[in-house]
């Protein structure tokens, strides 16, 4: 069977880390320089709205949208190609209340996954997802999400609270306290939470149409997903053939129609197990390398906070999408970073302390399925 808990001893971890540094696969130097052979940015996806009426420049005031187009769901795609790059660039989706900057530089400065991996020979495509950050709102004049007076989405939005944020991405056990071994650079905690934006009627057919769209723009790639992006993900994998692997950090699962398995029970109330796609979609899983990735201090047993409980039951249900995967002759492996010896991490782990080390799991992943190749 291929779908497996992936467990590695520290010793035996750290062991195939350094061989993939001596033969070139890791430089997690900071203070080198990056040759960079192009860099750029650009839209995908996305769609034309008209508002009703003739635009009339010399009658209409500003800030009116009569006879008016306007772009919407577009995705916005920010890219680093190396010089002497690997075979697949490595596509960064952000999770909920974020945006790709969550990617780029850590909350206390450090470098993020944009320049470590692309240090390590990997093109980096980093987006914002449709309705967030770059990617713009569906908001035009006036009344949020209506054009002329008719809605084009909910005229609501969701925002992650520092409260919510504490619990549900293991800061610490409740706000304010930290937990005893965290790796998140708490001294920055701040600029962190500084850094979230609102949540506006997120439509997973859009977004893992946008990211299917980019794939086809520049061809295989190794897309790695966060959080609320997992599905997307998965959407993208179960319908581009262009998707050559996927990681995904702590994500929600999907499952084949009629096989979503029953809630997993939380000290209160139920947290769904996942979405369906159908019988033909999950069987395209199956033939993708993948790696779930969970970081320290999940609830192992129910605890009354149901929104830090929310995470022990996606662990459970991982294992479930990988024994159903599994069946299907899947290539999945679940880790948990402390079988690699790593200890504290925080929901956002390649944000953490220990980043690099984070990324040195990604890149011993990608050895291993030769997913690295130049």
């Amino acid at each position: 069977m291929k779908g497996r808990y992936f467990k590695t001893s520290a010793a035996v971890a750290g062991a195939l880390v350094s061989v993939l540094v001596a033969g070139g696969c890791a430089n997690t130097s900071s203070g080198s320089a990056i040759a960079v052979a192009e860099q750029g940015s650009f839209f995908v996806g996305g769609r034309t709205v008209q508002a009703p009426g003739v635009y009339d420049p010399t009658k209409s005031p500003a800030g009116v949208d009569e006879g008016q187009t306007f772009w919407v769901d577009q995705m916005y795609v920010q890219y680093q190609v190396p010089v002497n790059a690997r075979k697949y660039p490595l596509i960064l989706v952000h999770g909920g209340s974020g945006t790709g900057r969550v990617w780029e530089t850590t909350p206390d400065g450090r470098e993020g996954y944009q320049t470590l991996m692309l240090r390590r020979g990997f093109p980096v495509y980093i987006v914002d997802f449709p309705r967030r950050g770059r990617a713009g709102y569906p908001s035009f004049n006036g009344q949020f999400g209506a054009l002329a007076g008719k809605p084009v989405v909910q005229n609501q939005t969701g925002q992650a609270g520092v409260q919510y944020a504490w619990s549900r991405w293991r800061l610490g056990p409740r706000y304010p306290e930290v937990f005893p071994v965290q790796q998140f650079p708490m001294k920055s905690v701040d600029q962190f939470m500084r850094h979230l934006v609102p949540t506006v009627s997120d439509d997973p057919e859009i977004i893992s149409a946008a990211l299917i769209k980019l794939l086809k723009r520049i061809g295989p790639a190794i897309v790695v997903t966060h959080s609320q992006s997992g599905l997307f993900g998965w959407l993208a994998g179960a319908r581009s053939p262009n998707v050559k692997g996927i990681v995904s950090y702590e994500p929600g699962f999907v499952f084949a129609q009629g096989q979503v398995p029953a809630p997993i029970a939380l000290f209160k109330g139920t947290q769904p197990s996942g979405a369906a796609v159908t019988q033909a979609e999950f069987a395209n899983l199956a033939r993708i390398p993948i790696q779930v990735v969970y970081g320290d201090n999940i609830p192992k047993d129910p605890i009354p906070d149901l929104v830090a409980d929310g995470r022990r039951a996606q662990v459970v249900t991982s294992k479930l999408f990988a024994d159903a995967l599994d069946r299907q002759g899947g290539n999945v492996t679940v880790l948990h970073l402390p079988d690699a010896g790593l200890y504290g991490n925080s929901h956002f782990m390649f944000s953490d302390l220990n980043n690099v080390a984070v990324a040195d799991q990604l890149s011993l992943f990608l050895s291993t399925k030769g997913l690295d190749v130049r």
